[in-house]
């Protein structure tokens, strides 16, 4: 897409996929934008800009098609193809996202976690098994790897980050608690909890 959008409109794009969903799931199958805005407090003429940055998908008197728009919306997230994702450290967080059943649904397929510690290795999270660290190297090599999520201490996320990205793993969902020095061409989505209630403890301070 020749186009440049807007991180902020790109933050909105699951929002809206979200939303439609949940129409969907209530059998409502067309919606204005003005309906949708009263419902995701987003103004109907923002929702007209965001989706005009795509082709707009609307029509003059009938608003939008519910499950047409979600499925272009989906084709825009890159929803319409599956990934496959490890998870790096088998702690509580790391656990909790293996066990997370709707990420296979979003085409998010979570086929290894890994981990150093002797006490976690071989045992089962949801319905996989963890893997000793120490395996990482092979697994990619004999599997494709899309997406790593990392769940590891802060101390070590960038070093096996970077191993990760010499073996072609290029997509990174970050949660430790660190920035991760990687090449420009390397795709990294920080969720830091920490800051994200820092945030939250703001907004209620002020």
């Amino acid at each position: 897409m020749e186009k440049k959008i807007s991180s902020a409109v790109i933050k909105r794009l699951p929002r809206y996929y979200r939303y439609l969903s949940e129409l969907l799931d209530q059998g409502i199958d067309r919606i204005s934008s003005q309906e949708l805005s009263s419902q995701m407090n987003v103004t109907a003429s923002q929702i007209r800009q965001d989706l005009n940055n795509f082709g707009g998908f609307g029509q003059q008197g009938y608003g939008y098609n519910v499950e047409i728009l979600k499925s272009e919306i989906g084709k825009i997230l890159g929803l319409d193809r599956q990934y496959q994702v490890i998870i790096l450290g088998a702690g509580n967080l790391g656990q909790a996202l293996a066990n997370y059943a709707g990420f296979e649904k979003r085409g998010f397929l979570v086929s290894a976690i890994f981990d150093v510690d002797e006490n976690k290795i071989g045992m089962t999270v949801g319905n996989l098994e963890v893997h000793d660290m120490k395996g990482l190297s092979a697994f990619v090599k004999e599997n494709p790897v899309d997406i790593a999520a990392l769940t590891l201490p802060k101390a070590k996320a960038s070093d096996v980050a970077k191993s990760l990205y010499a073996m072609e793993v290029h997509a990174f969902w970050n949660f430790a608690a660190t920035d991760l020095d990687l090449p420009p061409d390397a795709v990294v989505e920080n969720v830091h909890l920490a800051e994200s209630l820092m945030r939250l403890s703001y907004n209620i301070a002020n």
